[in-house]
Order: C-alpha cells, then sequence, then structure tokens
C-alpha cells in the first residue's frame, strides 16, 4: 500500500476457506492473533471451488464463515500478512488476485457486523461466473462429493471385460 494511502479501518474479518478456524492457513497465520472467533455468514456472495482454496465473487448467495477479531496489538500485523496471502496490493490494483471490501456479515444471534472480506477481483470473478464451479450450500466445510476416478484402461491389470 502506498505511504500516502488513508490507513484501512480495523475492521474485523469474515474468513470462508483456508482461514477458518481449525484450517491450515488459519493455524498458520492466525493462532494466538485473534481476540474473538465467531460463526457468521455473507449474504450476496457465491462460492465457487478452487485450486485448494475457496473464491467468493458478488452474486444471489450466502457463504457460510467466520468473523475473526485480532488483537488489538496483533492487527497491523495480521492486516499485512492475509493482504498478502490473498495477493491483495491495494485498491483497484489490476494484479490482485482478491479485492479486500467492507461488507455487512451476519452472526448467529441475528446481528449484523461490518467486516473486511476478500473477494475474487474482477477478471478472475468474471471467469468463474463463467466456468467456475459453485459450491452447493455455500461452506467450504461442507462435505463435497469426491471427484470421479478416472477411467481405466482396458489393458490395465484387473480392467478384463466380463460378460
Amino acid at each position: 500500500m502506498r505511504a500516502d494511502a488513508p490507513a484501512a479501518p480495523a475492521l474485523p474479518f469474515f474468513v470462508y476457506g483456508t482461514l477458518r478456524p481449525g484450517e491450515r492457513y488459519h493455524r498458520l497465520l492466525l493462532t494466538g492473533r485473534t481476540a474473538h472467533e465467531t460463526p457468521a455468514r455473507l449474504p450476496g456472495a457465491v462460492l465457487y471451488e478452487g485450486p485448494g482454496y475457496p473464491y467468493a465473487v458478488r452474486g444471489d448467495g450466502v457463504v457460510t464463515g467466520a468473523l475473526i477479531t485480532p488483537r488489538p496489538e496483533a492487527y497491523p500485523e495480521v492486516l499485512r500478512v492475509l493482504d498478502q496471502l490473498e495477493e491483495y496490493r491495494g485498491p483497484g490494483d489490476p494484479r490482485n488476485l482478491y479485492d479486500r471490501e467492507e461488507r455487512t456479515v451476519e452472526l448467529p444471534d441475528g446481528t449484523a457486523a461490518r467486516a473486511w472480506v476478500y473477494l475474487a477481483a474482477a477478471p478472475l470473478a468474471r471467469e468463474l461466473r463463467e466456468h467456475g464451479t459453485p459450491l452447493p450450500g455455500g461452506d467450504w466445510l461442507s462435505p463435497r462429493p469426491p471427484a470421479p476416478a478416472p477411467p481405466r484402461s482396458p489393458s490395465a491389470r484387473g480392467s478384463a471385460d466380463r460378460v
């Protein structure tokens, strides 16, 4: 981020994939740095399958995740490492993989909270809408059917035709 850019508000983060509690990047980047973690939902977004992690895109759905509030003393470092992980370089940067946006999320008690959310940047979002695989139910942690097995070659051991 540029030195003359205005400081971002210290909002909590809505996370929906590998940053959710118990997932690999939560353990690596957030353990010991959070003050609160609570389930939350993001309306107005659709979750798409990605290469080992999901992408959220604006749309007519709801994404399930968690609201992560960093400890105040850890906030600047958490913001830096999450922006780096999500390949967010700043508002409008064409190199962004994700854009960090301020959005409203829903908490289990029905209240709303403002949070930072990393959404797929515009070029990627277009590609996902056209060719991506939406995750039914919008929850990265929901069981998904296993990928189909590749077809077996007729010459593969044990694949002889039986009549």
